[in-house]
């Protein structure tokens, strides 16, 4: 339950693409969500692309950081996600895009991604199909 495999990644250069022509956004500061709901090549409900842009974080080792932060708040977080996926028989992919200029802390991250999935649902409920 609290993992991240492989397969939870987003790596699909089409799927990527259409996810950023399609997609529908908001941002919750310093956390830019884009998502579109539609079928995925994974057993699981959703899949997460996690970037950090190099003109905002220049050090990789500082946009490393955000990274693994970002994935280890969600790998603890995501089941209430995946449950409302699973209940509705969707598949969705998610891009979460660092847009801060400054490092930040896992708690701040962690209240971020808080208020980011039940936004995430909402929005999802909203397009009933």
């Amino acid at each position: 339950m609290y993992t991240f495999k492989k397969a939870e990644r987003l790596n699909k250069k089409k799927i990527i693409t259409r996810l950023f022509k399609r997609g529908s956004s908001f941002t919750v500061f310093p956390i830019k969500v884009i998502w579109l709901e539609g079928e995925l090549d994974s057993i699981y409900p959703a899949q997460t692309l996690i970037t950090v842009s190099h003109r905002k974080i220049k050090k990789a080792v500082g946009r490393n950081r955000i990274k693994r932060q970002i994935r280890e708040v969600w790998r603890q977080h995501k089941h209430q996600f995946y449950d409302f996926l699973t209940i509705h028989e969707k598949q969705c992919a998610v891009a979460f895009i660092f847009v801060g200029n400054t490092m930040v802390s896992s708690a701040l991250l962690e209240k971020k991604i808080k208020l980011i999935l039940p936004r995430l649902i909402n929005e999802l409920e909203k397009t009933k199909s």
